[in-house]
């Protein structure tokens, strides 16, 4: 089975045989942070096609919420899969067809997203304009559980 695993600032693949998380590593105090996204790295997300992710605030520098960016490529997007932390979500740039529950939306720049824990969803970039959001999640153990493998 496949996981995709939250942990400290970076994003990885592994394969387990469990999902508990229960490591999720030192939060720091509350400090002021200022720093360019551009500077920040932004990793492949290997279950994706064309998608990339930039952990722009982690847990180990906020006490409750991570920010991060996500970039799918025109074509691009995520399968469908699970997490057990909710994601709030603002659209950036282009737009993409999203899948949550049993329901297909359609989003653009300027749209705002909830996704609840646990419930499945999937995203497939614009074939011309690409996808860019802002996804912000709890800073709590998250597992992830790739149901289809194809995007």
């Amino acid at each position: 089975m496949l996981f995709l695993a939250r942990q400290d600032l970076d994003l990885a693949f592994v394969e387990l045989g469990s999902n508990n998380f229960s490591d999720f590593g030192s939060v720091m105090k509350n400090e002021v942070i200022v720093k360019s996204s551009a500077a920040v790295r932004a990793m492949p997300i290997g279950a994706g096609k064309g998608t990339s992710c930039s952990v722009l605030i982690g847990p180990g520098e906020a006490p409750n919420f991570a920010l991060r960016k996500f970039v799918m490529e025109p074509g691009g997007g995520m399968p469908r899969h699970t997490n057990k932390v909710e994601h709030e979500q603002y659209i950036l740039k282009g737009g993409a067809e999203v899948g949550i529950g049993g329901e297909t939306y359609q989003v653009k720049e300027g749209d705002v997203v909830f996704i609840p824990e646990g419930v499945p969803h999937w995203y497939k970039a614009d074939g011309e304009a690409g996808f860019e959001f802002l996804c912000i999640v709890p800073n709590k153990p998250d597992t992830i559980e790739i149901l289809d493998t194809g995007c």
